[in-house]
């Protein structure tokens, strides 16, 4: 029976990723910051554990308690919705602290086991904004973007240990809280010089039709980890492949 650990699981796409692999047999570590037991139907092949992946500490703490995996899913993540101007310095460092640097260092902890062992998945969640550039999420997508750099070099540096990295891109995701929270954040210090961009941007979103089901994503973390012939790149959602296909 084969091991995943998932990061990110208290809801959204880290949830439907844990309960789409336990209905498939696995042994499921799902982490999160507080941890909710009760998120999860109760299973012998579930555990549920505390995982802060920008505290060294709380990464060393939670593999020693996971034990032996097979596949790490990097999907942990905080969201931003705001123009440069009015984000600080501080907000910039703590997104790419959860989203870029919080993935690198889970990653590379792992990494040893998977070498040795000449075998082991990586999938790292990151976004379809980083094939579309939108307004209002700029220092997100860098975020992001640096996720898909580093996830397409590093694959090249395990093919040789038999550790294949992949990456999955969600589209918009409206039934998740993942936007509803970065648009929450956006109210302290929104520069008023961008209200009109925003309003044509809420406008937008509000009439797209094809968008991303936290199942979507859950299907494609399942191939990129269980498929040695899945692509590099896994886009997931209607909007997601649409929009994959147009850019090539």
């Amino acid at each position: 029976m084969q091991t995943v650990l998932i990061t990110g699981c208290s809801s959204g796409f880290g949830l439907e990723t844990a309960r789409h692999f336990l209905d498939r047999g696995w042994r499921v570590v799902a982490t999160m910051r507080t941890p909710r037991p009760d998120a999860l139907p109760a299973s012998e092949r579930l555990r549920v554990l505390p995982l802060d992946v920008t505290d060294a500490d709380s990464i060393s703490r939670a593999l020693e308690e996971a034990g032996p995996i097979d596949v790490l899913v990097n999907n942990a993540g905080i969201g931003w919705l705001n123009a440069l101007e009015g984000t600080p310095m501080a907000t910039v460092r703590e997104l790419f602290e959860a989203n870029t640097f919080g993935t690198m260092a889970l990653t590379q902890a792992v990494l040893p086991r998977f070498r040795e062992r000449r075998a082991g998945v990586v999938v790292n969640v990151t976004s379809t904004v980083t094939l579309r550039p939108l307004p209002l999420l700029s220092v997100y997508t860098a975020s992001k973007a640096a996720v898909n750099a580093f996830t397409e070099s590093l694959a090249l540096e395990l093919e040789q240990y038999g550790v294949r990295v992949r990456l999955v891109l969600p589209g918009r995701a409206p039934e998740t809280r993942f936007g509803d929270n970065a648009r929450a954040r956006m109210t302290a210090g929104f520069p008023e010089a961008y209200t009109d961009l925003a309003h044509r941007v809420f406008a937008e979103w509000g009439e797209q039709t094809d968008v991303t089901r936290a199942r979507d994503v859950a299907e494609a973390v399942w191939r990129a980890a269980t498929d040695p012939s899945a692509p590099m790149r896994l886009p997931a959602g209607a909007d997601a492949v649409a929009l994959a296909a147009a850019v090539g």
